[in-house]
């Protein structure tokens, strides 16, 4: 690690110059890597290859079960995926671990790989939202209206200021708990880190709640149209990003039990934080675009 931090240096005066006193200080606390540069090499791991056979066999597992019925190919695959993630993540949490593995250009790399998933995601619900405005903006081009109207007509919506009002000052708030938890880490903290975590994961699994309740009396089916087809894909896949990011969260409260987070390496939290407050923007995008901006007639409940 000396000698490579050496040559960076000899290479690259500019970006020597601009290191500051704690990144040095926290360089100079780095543990020597194994090899003769920063990076890390990692290990041979049967987790790639068994994660390939599970994704194939979910997939065909889906098409068994929309033309067959049958469901045991499916549960191979789901079996096999949760399997895949488990070990595979239980490994890089080993690595990181490992003194001199997970060097500070490592974690800028990681950094990076999150950063470009989460742009990833973005363009994800680009998508559902590009569908979405396609037909509220331009009502005539919906196969089978009657009136070049938005929603369509006939299609009753949800009262924005009910549910999903409710279900929005849950997301806020866990944002701020989440940030809470962060800050505290930040400053060694650990009461505050797990019990902002604690209630983070809590409005979590509360908005997923609330959203199965706002399904279950949902005014349209899927199947009912165009609205109904957009309203469930955008909603449902922002849903199921909430049951991931709530996950992420829970398996870092259970770190944080364990003392594995410090003020200095914590990317792992980082990371699931990152990926939170993600989640809280496409909702507020939601809520505006969706209930509130595209609101109907509103359906009694």
């Amino acid at each position: 690690m000396a000698s490579s931090t050496t040559a960076t240096a000899n290479t690259a005066p500019s970006a020597a110059s601009s290191t500051t006193p704690d990144m040095t200080a926290q360089l100079a606390s780095e543990p020597a890597a194994p090899h003769k540069h920063p990076y890390h090499l990692v290990d041979p791991s049967p987790w790639p290859l068994v994660g390939a056979f599970a994704g194939g066999a979910l997939v065909l597992g889906i098409i068994m079960v929309a033309h067959e019925g049958t469901y045991w190919m499916l549960a191979i695959g789901v079996a096999g995926l949760l399997t895949t993630m488990f070990f595979w993540w239980r490994d890089i949490i080993r690595e990181s671990r490992t003194p001199g593995l997970h060097t500070p250009v490592v974690r800028i790399g990681l950094r990076y790989g999150m950063t470009l998933f989460i742009a990833s995601e973005v363009m994800f619900f680009v998508a559902f939202f590009w569908a979405y405005f396609h037909f509220a903006l331009y009502p005539g081009h919906v196969s089978g209206a009657e009136v070049a109207v938005w929603p369509p007509k006939g299609v009753l919506t949800f009262d924005p200021f009910g549910l999903p009002f409710l279900n929005t000052m849950i997301l806020l708030l866990s944002g701020c708990t989440v940030t809470w938890a962060h800050h505290s880490l930040l400053h060694g903290d650990r009461q505050g880190l797990i019990t902002g975590l604690g209630l983070t994961i809590v409005l979590g699994i509360a908005f997923t709640s609330f959203q199965a309740v706002e399904y279950a009396e949902a005014p349209f089916a899927f199947t009912g149209g165009v609205y109904p087809s957009t309203f469930f894909l955008a909603t449902g896949f922002h849903g199921f990003h909430v049951i991931v990011g709530t996950t992420f969260l829970i398996v870092c409260f259970f770190r944080a039990l364990a003392g594995q987070f410090t003020p200095q390496r914590h990317f792992g939290f980082e990371a699931a934080a990152w990926y939170w407050h993600f989640v809280d923007v496409v909702w507020l995008f939601l809520f505006i675009c969706i209930y509130w901006w595209g609101a109907g007639q509103i359906a009694e409940h």
